[in-house]
């Protein structure tokens, strides 16, 4: 068996040769297809395909990248082998050094893309499996003047990291404050005036020691042929601190000249400040994964041989049967194999009353166990727990950028360099007019220190972090910020029936058979075809079969039938027959004539009932009988569509079932459109019908089957009690299964898309108004200093408010009236 290919890459003098993994080749013609879309692609020299090594040798020009070589293997029907990297970048201070990393990033052969987030100072890069090892990246961010390393799992030290970065702040302000003494007790008409070596040996520590962080950053920036915010503060407090030397050194008969000592050392001072509050913001907006890593116990109690053995959670296998006391937290994910106990797992599922388990049912890790003694199996460890997983969407989501995030760095990419062609013709203006050098120089001063790209690259990263932390915190996991952005808009919400709206535990409440046919025999043969389906209505025929104690055929031959049933060869009494067990769809499709049942059948479907036909199609088709299953409307469900009607949202059902019972569910809840009878690859086309006239569209689901409709709505929202590849597919999943969560995702999309408007309002107007006041000298150093700092702390602060956010279902359980019976109060 052949190895599998990585991916590697040389150099030639005007060329690069790639060696690209390939996914999904079969045979030769997948060869030659290939070959010829890569041959077909500008820039490309040669390419050979090897189906063998399951690789393409490409030779193209230096100026190719990774991205080119995809799309043009994604359009033959392939895909070539990626991997994601998560990497720490530290020194970045605006939305310009965002923008630099990017840049030096994608420049990387192998790199498909990269996603650098100012807020988490974290860098997220694709790239083609094999192309590129992280030292090669963490050396493209230092080479672009920035410190990078490998993203670890590490638990922060929250009052260490904050003090570290508070000294600064204290030992600037101890020195700034007697400069700035002179300048208040002028205001109150007192005199006081400090010898011009003292204003010079407190500013020069200031400017020099504490604020060499910018000149290191500036430097780095301005090799690396870009400007950022450290430019910026470096330039304009140089300026100032030089100009107040010259001076003073040049001053004649002893004249004291206007110095600005002052100015420059109480601006580096308000920006550390200011970049210390932004700190510890910041951190903030991280504390709902702060919160997640807490419940991780370190240790647990393993039973072996009969012995409880206390050992690292990390060791755990799978199988392995631990020990949970009450009070303490379940180490990992498992199924009950002994005791009885209320679990509360308010943190992971938003669920704030404790739940009941028992024997046989799923523990999720992290959850705390209340009065009773469990004994636990385990089921997933590590990465693969819902606790991990839930970390990872989190994060993921907090690291990827939403789609205006992308505009607004495209315009801090040229800001720095804007503001600093603003001072220079400050500067020339003022100079000309008459004012003076030394005005002039202020003014220049002051447009540089007013200037804040910050809060333009703080203002969406913040929301999405303090909102996605929210929704983390109440059960709402939104796996990216596209789809936090997208849900604000959100005018229609697609629900499927079954397990989203219903129970999802269908049970058989009636059988009929046909002439000649006992009803014994439909049961046990609906049952036989059905042995080993992991299907609900599967598991309600087999309970009914099992409660009736009738012995099953044998099956040879079973086959799904996606939309439709199933079909089996079984053998009974000794006979082998061909079955159909489905919908009417199915019965159709096999020439199967329902007639004789169908008026049985109308009356279960009128009354909500889901019913299946149950044919013999070995020799003629021939019906054999039908069956009705029902399932229980969650209690919640009707007011979870009346509140999305209350914003102003329209609702539809989309199912696989048929009109009669999807409808009687529709009416009961108030649903407003139903679609049914719809295959599960019709679903996606259900979906897309409903985009008609510009509407934006959410479907909710929880199944296989549910899984190209999420893919094709503006946003997919899957139920955590669903399967894996729905919630893999959707944007958004909800840890509970309760549909009144879908308007709550829907209101935090609202809350935090308005945080966004509101900080990109204020950081573009903050600039828009103070440069101009700064150029036309209506503002000094020290003021424009001071409203620098505060722009992004305000930003940070504004989104921080998200933390506060309350979903409207919790609040109306809160404050829901109680009702009077028989004398007392429920």
């Amino acid at each position: 068996m052949s190895q599998p290919a990585t991916l590697t890459i040389e150099e030639g003098s005007g060329t690069r040769d790639w060696t690209v993994p390939i996914r999904g080749m079969s045979c030769a013609s997948c060869v030659s297809r290939l070959e010829k879309a890569l041959v077909n692609v500008p820039g490309v020299e040669r390419a050979s395909v090897s189906l063998a090594t399951e690789s393409a040798a490409i030779t193209t020009r230096s100026d190719i990248g990774a991205q080119t070589l995809n799309a043009a293997i994604d359009k033959a029907g392939y895909h070539a082998a990626e991997a994601e990297i998560d990497l720490t970048v530290s020194g970045m201070t605006c939305a310009s050094c965002v923008a630099r990393i990017e840049k030096a990033l994608m420049r990387t052969p192998g790199v498909e893309a990269a996603s650098v987030n100012l807020a988490t100072e974290r860098a997220h890069v694709r790239i083609l499996q094999g192309a590129v090892t992280s030292d090669e990246l963490v050396a493209a961010i230092e080479r672009a003047g920035y410190r990078g390393a490998v993203a670890q799992e590490t638990h922060e030290d929250v009052d260490r990291a904050s003090w570290v970065e508070a000294w600064p702040v204290f030992v600037a302000a101890a020195l700034s404050l007697p400069l700035v003494i002179p300048t208040v007790a002028g205001l109150l008409g007192i005199e006081i005036v400090l010898p011009i070596w003292l204003q010079w040996l407190l500013a020069t520590p200031v400017q020099f020691w504490l604020g060499a962080r910018f000149y290191r950053a500036g430097w780095k920036a301005l090799k690396a042929g870009a400007a950022t915010m450290d430019v910026l503060v470096a330039v304009g407090t140089s300026a100032a601190y030089g100009l107040s030397t010259y001076l003073w050194l040049t001053q004649a008969n002893n004249v004291a000249p206007n110095l600005y000592f002052d100015a420059s050392a109480v601006v580096i001072t308000l920006i550390l400040l200011g970049k210390w509050l932004e700190s510890r913001a910041k951190r903030q907006t991280t504390s709902a994964i702060r919160a997640l890593n807490a419940l991780r116990p370190d240790t647990a109690r393993v039973l072996h041989d009969g012995l409880e053995r206390e050992i690292r959670v990390a060791a755990i296998q799978v199988g392995d049967v631990v020990v949970v006391r009450p009070g303490e937290r379940v180490p990992v994910d498992g199924v009950i194999v002994f005791g009885t106990s209320y679990l509360d797992e308010s943190l992971l599922t938003g669920e704030s009353l404790p739940v009941v388990k028992t024997p046989g049912e799923h523990v999720i890790g992290g959850a705390i166990n209340g009065d009773g003694l469990l004994r636990v199996e385990t089921t997933a460890i590590g990465a693969e727990t819902t606790l991990a997983r839930i970390i990872r969407l989190v994060e993921n989501a907090q690291a990827v950028k939403a789609p205006v995030q992308r505009q607004v760095d495209r315009v801090a990419a040229v800001f720095v360099p804007i503001v600093l062609g603003i001072a220079a013709v400050t500067l020339v203006g003022w100079w000309l007019g008459g004012r003076g050098i030394e005005y002039a120089i202020i003014n220049a001063v002051t447009v540089l220190v007013i200037a804040c790209p910050c809060a333009l690259g703080l203002a969406t990263p913040t929301a999405i972090m303090a909102g996605t932390g929210a929704g983390a915190r109440r059960g709402i996991l939104i796996k990216d910020a596209e789809a936090l952005e997208v849900a604000h808009r959100i005018t229609v919400v697609a629900f499927d029936k079954t397990g989203t709206l219903t129970q999802g535990k269908p049970t058989l409440l009636a059988h009929v058979a046909a002439a000649g046919v006992a009803e014994e025999e439909v049961l046990a043969l609906a049952a036989t075809i059905q042995t080993g389906s992991s299907h609900l209505l599967a598991a309600a025929v087999l309970a009914a079969a099992s409660r009736s104690g009738l012995d099953l055929a044998v099956t040879n031959q079973v086959q799904a039938l996606p939309g439709r049933g199933m079909a089996a060869h079984v053998t009974h009494t000794g006979v082998m027959r061909e079955l159909r067990l489905g919908n009417a769809r199915l019965m159709a499709e096999s020439k199967v004539d329902m007639s004789p049942l169908i008026a049985i059948a109308g009356d279960w479907e009128r009354a909500g009932k889901t019913v299946s036909w149950l044919a013999d199609v070995t020799v003629a088709p021939r019906l054999l009988g039908a069956l009705a299953f029902g399932d229980t409307v969650k209690d919640i469900a009707r007011d979870a569509v009346q509140r999305l009607h209350r914003l102003g949202i329209d609702t539809v059902m989309v199912t696989g079932d048929n009109y009669g019972s999807a409808h009687a569910v529709a009416r009961e809840l108030g649903i407003q459109q139903t679609i049914a009878n719809v295959l599960p690859e019709d679903k996606a086309k259900a979906v897309d019908s409903l985009k008609a006239g510009r509407r934006v569209v959410a479907m909710v689901g929880d199944g296989v089957n549910d899984t190209p409709a999420l893919a094709a709505a503006d946003v997919g929202i899957a139920m955590a009690t669903g399967t894996d590849v729905a919630m893999h597919t959707a944007g958004i999943t909800l840890m509970r299964g309760d549909p009144s969560l879908v308007a709550d995702a829907i209101d935090l999309s609202r809350h935090t898309w308005n945080k966004i408007r509101q900080n990109l309002f204020w950081a573009f107007a903050y600039n828009v108004i103070g440069i101009p006041l700064a150029a036309l000298g209506m503002l000094n150093p020290v003021i424009a200093g001071a409203a620098m700092a505060a722009s992004s702390v305000c930003v940070v602060g504004n989104a921080l408010l998200l933390k506060r956010w309350r979903p409207p279902s919790e609040i109306t359980a809160r404050v829901k009236p109680t009702r009077a019976i028989e004398g007392g109060v429920i």
